[in-house]
């Protein structure tokens, strides 16, 4: 059995994120994203199936909710857990270092 660290293997240049299935089951996926300066697309909302909980690992990210239009500003150890069907993009990643989620669908 080999340990494996979130945290190793980030590249220098991010120009896209990145998107890592850790595990993947039929009922469970755990994703490593690494964001360095990205953004939803100003049009459209991400509207999942699927619960998401999400947590920061290193730097900042902005996520924004279309229900009251609200702002949630996260950074290391914080988390959020978005039901499905909650509407939602993200607003800001931090431009100047990399920002590492670790994302369990369920």
């Amino acid at each position: 059995m080999k340990a494996n660290n979130l945290l190793d293997d980030i590249p220098n240049d991010i120009p896209q994120e990145i998107f890592q299935d850790i595990v993947k089951t039929d009922s469970l996926r755990i994703e490593r994203i690494i964001s360095q300066g990205q953004s939803s697309p100003e049009t459209g909302w991400y509207d999942q199936d699927e619960n998401e909980w999400v947590l920061i690992l290193q730097g900042n990210a902005k996520l924004l909710f279309e229900k009251d239009n609200q702002l949630v500003e996260l950074g290391p150890g914080m988390y959020v857990d978005i039901k499905a069907g909650v509407r939602h993009k993200v607003q800001w990643t931090d431009p100047d270092k990399p920002t590492v989620w670790l994302a369990i669908f369920y």
